[in-house]
């Protein structure tokens, strides 16, 4: 609705470094560029580190960043990329599969922000990605430090697990003959 005022939480502030991965899928590539130049001022401004990747399409984006949060280091993720309405009903299944597939990830632990502009015109996209506007890519990136922040302070300390000792000491077994086995 024109007019209608939105709001946005304060922006988080990290101890420990982050460590984001832009996914895009440059098919409009002007769009692109945006979208990836708002996220990127954004994670900036937050001191966060970033690295990007391109993908063929909104669809790969969810694999990628699937892979890269079970493969990866990464503290947090941001989607971008633009679909637009075509002639044929293409337009609803890649809308919906990438952004169902956004979401069961973020179900799973990923602090993703989802920032693939789904629109009619080409015009409404650039809308959506002015820099000066709305950029929805910087959205996106806030978004996902907005998660970050809540992983971090949800998240349980990380424990010892294993055979070595709160204090370091590595111990080994012994044998029945006094000897130790590893």
């Amino acid at each position: 609705m024109a007019g209608a005022s939105h709001y946005s939480p304060p922006m988080p502030a990290f101890e420990k470094p982050v460590k984001v991965l832009i996914v895009v899928a440059p098919y409009y590539k002007d769009i692109a560029d945006d979208l990836v130049a708002g996220a990127r001022g954004v994670l900036d401004a937050a001191g966060a580190t970033h690295e990007l990747i391109e993908v063929p399409g909104a669809l790969e984006v969810p694999t990628a960043i699937g892979q890269a949060f079970r493969m990866a280091n990464f503290d947090g993720f941001v989607a971008l990329g633009c679909v637009i309405r075509g002639e044929t009903t293409h337009y609803d299944t890649v809308c919906n599969d990438s952004s169902r597939a956004l979401t069961l990830l973020g179900l799973q632990g990923a602090c993703i922000g989802n920032g693939i502009l789904t629109v009619e015109t080409h015009e409404q996209a650039a809308v959506r990605a002015d820099a000066e506007g709305q950029n929805k890519g910087g959205g996106a990136a806030a978004a996902a430090l907005h998660l970050i922040a809540l992983s971090r302070r949800w998240g349980a300390p990380k424990r010892n697990i294993g055979f070595l000792p709160a204090n370091g000491e590595v111990q080994l077994a012994q044998g029945r003959d006094g000897g130790t086995q590893a």
